[in-house]
């Protein structure tokens, strides 16, 4: 077997991630977040509006604590239901492609390429009456705060009941005051 001294590792991984990126552009396909720190699968939705929605769902609500990851799950249970519904389906791409009209009036970039978090939440702000600022809202809700996986992110322990309730688990623990 032979090897090509001109083929490094490096440049064969950064091949194999251009192919994934470009797979994933058209409807549906992979999704990369920002730095690749997150990937899901865009079943009903193009990879552009997936992402422009997660970055939408950091901006709406923000936490350091939680990495992209948990944006773009609650983003994939609106995927999943575009599926069997048109109507959202149209909702969601038409909002994300104002999103980014929007952006591009105010900085020639995309939403989710705008690096003035202040910018994006003027959109966003701009934008709060209407339907598709809050069907993604109310999804965030139970998506981000019913997620088992980022209570513990939160300080948040889950439910009592079934552990004797809050009186012997920690109900007085006011270390801070």
């Amino acid at each position: 077997m032979t090897t090509n001294p001109n083929v490094t590792r490096r440049t064969a991984l950064k091949g194999a991630v251009a192919g994934l990126i470009v797979a994933g552009t058209g409807a549906g396909g992979l999704v990369f977040g920002h730095g690749n720190a997150w990937a899901a699968t865009a079943e009903n939705l193009d990879a552009d509006t997936f992402a422009t929605l997660v970055q939408m769902s950091r901006d709406t609500y923000p936490h350091s604590r939680l990495d992209d990851s948990f944006y773009a799950e609650a983003v994939s249970v609106l995927d999943t239901a575009a599926k069997d519904d048109a109507g959202l389906k149209t909702m969601l791409t038409e909002g994300a492609a104002k999103l980014d009209k929007e952006a591009m009036g105010l900085k020639a970039a995309s939403y989710r390429t705008m690096s003035s978090e202040d910018d994006r939440v003027a959109i966003l702000k701009s934008m709060e009456g209407d339907g598709f600022f809050q069907k993604i809202r109310g999804n965030l809700v139970t998506g981000l705060y019913n997620n088992k996986k980022a209570w513990p992110l939160f300080g948040y322990e889950g439910e009592s009941a079934s552990k004797g309730g809050y009186i012997d688990r920690g109900f007085n623990d006011i270390d801070w005051l």
